[in-house]
C-alpha cells in the first residue's frame, strides 16, 4: 500500500494540492476550480507517468545473471542478490 501511495496517488493528487494551496493564499479570492480540473488532471496524469517510467528503470544493477533469492545460512540471512552470469 506504501508503494501505491508514493508512486501513483501523492502524483496524481499533488497538482491539485499545490493549486489549491496556492489559490488559498491569493487575499479576497475564492477557490475556483471548474475551468482547470481538466489541467489539474493531466498534470496529475503526467506526474503519475513519469513516476511509473523512473520507479521503472534500472539504475545500474546487472541485467544479466542469476538472481539468488535470500536464504538463510549458519551465519545468518543473506540478502537477494544476482550472481554474474559465467563468460563464454
Amino acid at each position: 500500500m506504501g508503494r501505491v501511495f508514493l508512486t501513483i496517488i501523492i502524483p496524481l493528487l499533488l497538482p491539485t494540492v499545490l493549486y489549491v494551496g496556492w489559490q488559498a493564499l491569493l487575499p479576497g479570492r475564492s477557490i475556483q476550480l471548474r475551468s482547470t480540473w481538466l489541467w489539474l488532471l493531466g498534470a496529475g496524469l503526467a506526474l503519475v507517468s513519469l513516476t511509473l517510467v523512473l520507479v521503472g528503470t534500472d539504475f545500474g544493477a546487472p541485467s544479466t545473471g542469476l538472481y539468488v533469492p535470500p536464504h538463510v545460512t549458519d551465519k545468518g540471512v543473506v540478502p537477494g542478490h544476482i550472481e554474474p552470469a559465467a563468460p563464454r
